[in-house]
């Protein structure tokens, strides 16, 4: 059995971007995650040791979103990086970082990476 854990849609205000002003004025992002953890020991055990926090999860991207970078591809490396080193239980993932009403002349919502691994 392959189990997966998605968090849909996080939101947080940060300051990417490569342009002086996306660095200073800031902008919205979002981010689907969705990550492969082994928890069927989970479905019948009930007990957090046998998954991963969601919360603690959604902390520790909070706090990388925090730190300003140039490039989304940056951002989604760091995150990445820490999943794998803070969260032992993850095998493999998917994360799509979005960045909302990005400075591109022409109508678009949004625009991102996407990486699996």
């Amino acid at each position: 059995m392959k189990t997966y854990i998605h968090f849909d849609e996080m939101h947080f205000y940060a300051y990417h971007g490569v342009e002086l002003q996306e660095q200073v004025v800031g902008n919205n992002y979002s981010i689907n995650l969705t990550l492969q953890v082994n928890f069927e020991a989970a479905m019948s055990s009930d007990a957090l040791s046998n998954t991963i926090n969601y919360a603690t999860v959604y902390k520790e991207i909070e706090s990388i979103m925090a730190i300003p970078s140039r490039l989304l591809e940056n951002v989604a490396g760091r995150i990445i990086t820490m999943l794998q080193t803070r969260f032992p239980k993850i095998r493999g993932g998917r994360i799509a970082l979005y960045k909302e009403n990005p400075p591109i002349t022409g109508k678009i919502d949004r625009v991102g990476v996407i990486i699996e691994w």
